[in-house]
């Protein structure tokens, strides 16, 4: 019984999510596979090879999987399958793209999501926004799983010294091409694994509010930026700022949430961080619920004087 994990990387470093992946692909027992596949990607198996736990890293190589797309690497995945029980991809939006065509081909079912693994058949994952725990058994021959990445702590990016095998590519579908991407450079963490995050609600009334108070408090703290659902829909913050059950899920070491009351729907995506900060005028905002530290407070008067403090 072995895992495979796909890996997610830029053809160059392999991404942090992929180490959570692996932790989760370890737990179910067995040696631990990873697959880069890409255009050029010799240096991001390499650096797959040197990931914690981490038997063999498989590399197809091909300019049909450069830019990843789901139906070649869907069509990748397919050939090596029937070599491993367990086929793992991070959670994120492109392994929600991949993994149920990979489901599919394989005529299996998928299970989304997962935060434990209790055996190697059987998994729990989060339903209605978090607020229960479903417990779910596979008699697949294969288990096709997308893992939570914030239900597993990463494994150590360096360490390891996997050997790097080099696997036939699988042809181009000709089904898809991409016409373009765009990528949003800063200098700030990245969302998704930054280890403390602040957060802005509807609480900072509009764009220029949000950018006046959350950037100081940001930049002191050293913090990615975060919006709740409210906040990107009103325009105060861009749409991949938004953190929430159809945002990103975080679990920072520490999570500042200002102005945000704390629907159902945004304590999904960040109620798993260590520390929670909550700053609200609103003394019965569900936020507090959740929060470890809660200031009853106008945002505008504490934000600054914290940032003062910093």
């Amino acid at each position: 019984m072995s895992a495979l994990v796909i890996a997610e990387h830029d053809n160059q470093a392999v991404k942090a999510a992929t180490l959570n992946t692996v932790a989760a692909a370890a737990a179910c027992g067995g040696e631990v596979h990873v697959l880069v596949a890409g255009s050029g990607c010799g240096q991001a198996a390499q650096a797959a090879a040197r990931i914690a736990g981490v038997a063999k890293v498989l590399c197809a190589d091909a300019p049909q999987l450069g830019d990843q797309l789901a139906e070649n690497l869907a069509a990748q995945i397919v050939a090596l399958a029937p070599a491993y029980s367990h086929i793992l991809a991070p959670a994120t939006a492109s392994g929600k793209n991949v993994m149920p065509r990979v489901a599919a081909l394989l005529d299996v079912m998928q299970v989304s999501d997962i935060i434990h693994v209790l055996a190697p058949d059987t998994f729990d994952r989060p339903i209605y926004a978090g607020n229960a725990i479903a417990t779910v058994q596979s008699a697949d021959k294969i288990k096709v799983i997308t893992v939570r990445t914030t239900g597993f702590d990463p494994v150590a990016a360096e360490g390891g010294s996997a050997a790097v095998e080099q696997v036939a590519a699988a042809a181009d579908s000709g089904k898809s091409r991409l016409a373009g991407r765009e990528q949003t450079k800063s200098e700030r963490p990245e969302l998704g694994g930054a280890k403390i995050v602040v957060s802005g609600g509807r609480g900072l009334g509009s764009k220029e509010n949000f950018e006046a108070v959350m950037t100081p408090l940001a930049d002191k703290l050293g913090a990615a930026l975060g919006a709740s659902r409210a906040a990107v829909d009103a325009g105060y913050a861009p749409n991949d700022w938004q953190v929430g059950q159809t945002g990103k899920i975080v679990a920072p070491q520490l999570y500042v949430a200002v102005g945000i009351s704390g629907a159902i729907q945004h304590l999904a995506g960040m109620k798993d961080s260590k520390v929670i900060v909550a700053i609200n005028k609103d003394e019965e905002a569900p936020i507090f619920g959740v929060a470890d530290y809660g200031l009853v407070a106008d945002l505008f008067t504490a934000v600054p004087e914290m940032v003062g403090a910093l």
